[in-house]
C-alpha cells in the first residue's frame, strides 16, 4: 500500500510531503522542524529511506539536514544543485526505489535552475501523484525572477527554459496524475495561485494560464514575468543557508526558550540592541505594550512578515508571546532563518506591567468614529496599508496607500506632526504598521478596528469601483 500525505503549513503556506510503501518512507520539502516527520514514520513502522529537495528553497529554511543526520536518509536534489554538503546530486530521470513503488526525478528548470519535480509510479508502474515543487501550482507556475543572480540569467530566460520544462516534461504526462506543489495562495514564490492545494493535471492543463496549449513561449515569458514584485529580502539568505548549511534547530530552540525576567530581559534589549518582537494578537499588544516593542501576531502570517519587515536575519531579537505560546514563536522565526532569538519574557506583558515599567499603547476606533472625528473630511488623513493591488482593486476615496511590504520606501510620505487613521483588510498590518512607525517617533497614529472591511460595511464613505485584480496581471 502507498502512502501520500500532503503536510500543510498556512502561515508559510507550504506543503511538506510524506510518502510510505512498505517499510519505507521519504520526505519532500521538509520545514525545519523535523521531529514530526520522524514520529510518523516510527509510527507507520517505516524509515525514512530519502530526503527531496525540488530545490534550494528561498521562502524557508529547509529541514533536510537535522533530518539526513537523524534518520541516515539519503538528501537528493537535482541536475546543477552544488550544495556544500553530502547529497545524492540525481540525474534527469533517475529512478528512486520506495518499497513496491517508484519516484522518477524530471529535471524542471526555470523557477531555479535545479528545480526538479518528482513522478510516482505505483506497484504497476503507472502514473499516479507528480510533486511539482515551484515548478507548478494550482494555478500558477513558480516565478523566474528569483534565481537571475546566481544563474548569471536574466528572468526572461528563465522563463523560457520554465516554457520548455513544463512542455516536454510535465504537460505530456497523464491527465490524472494528482499535482502535490509546494505552495499555495499567500506564497511570495508565485502571483496567482489557488486556495486548492491538491489537483489533477488534466484540471491544469484546462484553467491554468501558463498551461495553454496554444500558449507560444514568447506569450508565456511575456504573461509570466508580468506583474511580478520584488522578492522579500530574507529569500537570498534562506538560499544561502539551504546551501551552505545551518545551526541545529534544536540549539536554535534551546537559545529562544530561554526565560528572562524584567529586569534581564529589559538589560538585554539595552546591551544588544535587540528587537523586541511581541507576538500577541493586535488588539490585545493595542491595550498595552513595552515602548518601541514591534508588533507581528503569531496568530497571522507571521514569519513571511518576520521576513519581509526584519531587514538582518542576525538581527538579536527578544520574545514577548502569550503564555504557552514562545517555542511556537522561536519555531517560526527558525522556518525562515531568524535563529538569533535571545530568550523570552518570563510572565509576559503582564510581569512587565506589574513591574511597574513604562508602557505604550495604540489608540483604536471604529469606522463611523473616524467619519465623526473628522466630520466626513478624511481626505489625506485616512491611511490604506494594505498591497498595492488590494488598494488598487478597491480603496476608499481620499485614501493614501503606504503598502507594508514597502514601509521604509513611503516614509517620506508620512507626516510626523499629522494624525493619521490607519488601515489594512482586517487589522493584522495595521497594527505591525503602527508599531514599526511609532517605535521611529511616529505617534500620531490611530488604528481602524476591523479594517477595510468596516469601511465597506459603512455608509459613510465612498469606495472607488471594484475592480478584478486577476484583471490587472
Amino acid at each position: 500500500m502507498m502512502i501520500i500525505e500532503q503536510i500543510y503549513t498556512g502561515c508559510l503556506a507550504q506543503g511538506a510531503y510524506y510518502i510510505q510503501s512498505g517499510n519505507e518512507a521519504a520526505i519532500v520539502d521538509p520545514l525545519r522542524e523535523v521531529e514530526p516527520y520522524i514520529r510518523k514514520a516510527k509510527a507507520a513502522g517505516a524509515i525514512i529511506k530519502y530526503v527531496f529537495e525540488t530545490h534550494f528553497h528561498a521562502d524557508f529554511v529547509s529541514g533536510h539536514l537535522d533530518l539526513a543526520k537523524k534518520t541516515g536518509a539519503t538528501i537528493v536534489y537535482g541536475p546543477t544543485a552544488q550544495p556544500a554538503f553530502k547529497a545524492h546530486v540525481a540525474k534527469n530521470n533517475e529512478i528512486f526505489k520506495l518499497g513496491e513503488i517508484s519516484i522518477q526525478l524530471l529535471h524542471t528548470p526555470g523557477h531555479t535552475l535545479e528545480s526538479v519535480c518528482l513522478l510516482v509510479l505505483d506497484e504497476q508502474g503507472r502514473q499516479t501523484g507528480l510533486f511539482s515543487g515551484d515548478t507548478l501550482f494550482i494555478g500558477d507556475v513558480g516565478r523566474p525572477d528569483l534565481a537571475q543572480k546566481a544563474a548569471h540569467m536574466t528572468q526572461e530566460e528563465l522563463a523560457g527554459m520554465l516554457y520548455n520544462s513544463l512542455r516536454n516534461s510535465i504537460m505530456p504526462l497523464n491527465d490524472d496524475v494528482i499535482v502535490y506543489p509546494a505552495h499555495g495562495a499567500g506564497s511570495a514564490c508565485g502571483k496567482n495561485m489557488s486556495k486548492e492545494t491538491t489537483d489533477t493535471l488534466g484540471n491544469q492543463k484546462k484553467y491554468n494560464y501558463a498551461l495553454r496549449a496554444d500558449m507560444t513561449r514568447d506569450e508565456f515569458v511575456k504573461e509570466v514575468t508580468r506583474g511580478l514584485m520584488p522578492p522579500p529580502p530574507y529569500f537570498p539568505v534562506n538560499v544561502r543557508l539551504n546551501k551552505e548549511g545551518y545551526e541545529s534547530v534544536d540549539v536554535v530552540l534551546k537559545h529562544g526558550k530561554r526565560p528572562l525576567s524584567v529586569t534581564t530581559f529589559e538589560a538585554t534589549a539595552n546591551e544588544t540592541g535587540a528587537i523586541i518582537l511581541d507576538t500577541r494578537s493586535p488588539e490585545v499588544f493595542a491595550k498595552g505594550y513595552i515602548p518601541k516593542s514591534i508588533n507581528i501576531g503569531i496568530k497571522g502570517s507571521f514569519a513571511p512578515w518576520v521576513g519581509a519587515l526584519i531587514a538582518d536575519i542576525n538581527q538579536p531579537i527578544l520574545i514577548v508571546a502569550e503564555e504557552g505560546q514562545t517555542e511556537e514563536v522561536v519555531t517560526r522565526l527558525a522556518r525562515v532563518g531568524y535563529d538569533n532569538a535571545l530568550g523570552y519574557l518570563e510572565g509576559g506583558f503582564k510581569a512587565w506591567k506589574t513591574a511597574g515599567k513604562e508602557i505604550d499603547s495604540v489608540e483604536s476606533v471604529t469606522a463611523d468614529d473616524v467619519s465623526v472625528r473628522t466630520q466626513g473630511n478624511i481626505l489625506f488623513n485616512l491611511m490604506d496599508v494594505r498591497k498595492k493591488s488590494e488598494y488598487d482593486a478597491e480603496h476608499v476615496i481620499g485614501a493614501l496607500n503606504v503598502p507594508l511590504d514597502y514601509i521604509n520606501e513611503h516614509l517620506s510620505e508620512v507626516d510626523k506632526h499629522k494624525t493619521y487613521f490607519v488601515h489594512c483588510a482586517g487589522g493584522y498590518r495595521s497594527m505591525i504598521f503602527i508599531s514599526i512607525l511609532k517605535a521611529r517617533g511616529y505617534n500620531r497614529l490611530i488604528n481602524i478596528a476591523g479594517g477595510f472591511k468596516a469601511f465597506k460595511e459603512s455608509d459613510k464613505f465612498e469606495l472607488s469601483p471594484y475592480v478584478c485584480p486577476s484583471t490587472m496581471l
